[in-house]
């Protein structure tokens, strides 16, 4: 899994059956500069060629064969003893409404499959938006799997590039999207300002001030009023998005921007959250569980529940999400549907994805 934020390919080893998905190893595989370079130029509305797209399609496919034979070596493990590859790929754009939805990730499976010589299981949103969901998200149906209760009312939040969030009410039905930008535009900022690839624990942002002017205006965006289903990505928050609501306020500081576009991630979550009554605890995976001052925000506003980690519940927030796409994996092996469409909006349950078989060699 390679997410929003670039920051790296996750790979995890995982055992599966119809009960349980055991962590074996994992491994966060470094992603080269460059190529991240040439993503950013493809994904916020640029206008590309098809010799760009098919380039990074390549690299991609290169990137992640890497790093599942860098994680099989360290493991000592054969290809031979690995059932499958889940690859969910590398999202470029994400256009689940309009006339004519589609969605896009690159990284060439068929490669993968050349370079490892094992199976692989990808394509996993296209299905799902067929049937008219959104495509996205699709880890709800593993946090049901792995992380419900039925003496607790959950809410699982993956901030990453983006966030999102996953209802848990015991045997209620499922909700899960987007609930707008997570670690991405103040990835952005950090960027431009620090020549940083984030803000370290938040505490850039905790040195500034917040200014609820901008605040309020980035958070009347229509974005955050649509209704759930709902998913997004850096086809919409991006730089360009930044800049709009920024132009009237070109006199603050760079610092008072970080503190204001932190409390922007923590209000848009704070403020579904608060949509659902009798929540027992928000336990909150990728990178953002490290952000310390976003962490402490949260935990203030929602004094009335228990805010943790998933870590602290045995589930790895790193590798939730490169976890989920293995299960899928597994899920799609076993011709068994891998959506929600309470989740997505499809119109059914569907298989997901696509098999890419290795060669019997």
């Amino acid at each position: 899994m390679s997410g929003t934020s670039l920051d790296g390919v996750d790979v995890v080893l995982a055992e599966i059956d119809d009960q349980n998905v055991v962590q074996l190893g994992a491994i966060a595989f470094p992603f080269p500069m460059e190529l991240k370079k040439q993503i950013l130029s493809i994904c916020q509305g640029q206008a590309v060629t098809l010799a760009t797209i098919g380039e990074i399609d390549y690299q991609l496919g290169t990137l992640y064969a890497d790093a599942i034979n860098y994680l099989l070596k360290q493991q000592s493990l054969l290809a031979t003893e690995i059932t499958a590859i889940g690859c969910h790929g590398q999202t470029v754009w994400h256009q689940p409404t309009g006339q004519k939805p589609f969605t896009m990730q690159l990284g060439d499976n068929n490669r993968i499959v050349a370079l490892t010589n094992i199976t692989v299981v990808g394509d996993f949103r296209r299905r799902d938006m067929a049937y008219g969901g959104q495509g996205a998200p699709l880890v709800p149906a593993f946090h049901h799997k792995v992380v419900s209760h039925p003496d607790e009312n959950r809410i699982i939040l993956n901030i990453g590039g983006i966030a999102n969030l996953t209802t848990l009410f015991g045997n209620s039905i499922i909700k899960g999207y987007d609930t707008g930008p997570g670690n991405m535009l103040l990835d952005i900022w950090a960027n431009q300002h620090l020549n940083k690839p984030y803000d370290n624990n938040g505490d850039w942002a905790r040195s500034g001030q917040v200014n609820e002017l901008l605040l309020a205006d980035m958070l009347a965006d229509p974005y955050f009023k649509r209704p759930a289903p709902k998913s997004t990505g850096r086809e919409y928050f991006n730089a360009a998005w930044l800049q709009k609501y920024l132009t009237p306020y070109i006199s603050l500081s760079a610092q008072d921007v970080q503190a204001t576009l932190t409390q922007l991630t923590i209000r848009s979550i704070v403020d579904q959250v608060l949509l659902y009554d009798q929540v027992d605890c928000l336990l909150v995976c990728g990178g953002g569980a490290k952000n310390s001052y976003l962490m402490a925000s949260l935990s203030e506003l929602l004094s009335h529940i228990v805010v943790a980690t998933t870590d602290k519940y045995g589930l790895s927030g790193d590798n939730m999400e490169a976890l989920a796409f293995a299960w899928l994996a597994a899920r799609t092996l076993s011709s068994m549907p891998g959506n929600l469409p309470s989740v997505t909006g499809a119109s059914q349950e569907t298989i997901l994805g696509a098999i890419y078989p290795a060669n019997n060699v």
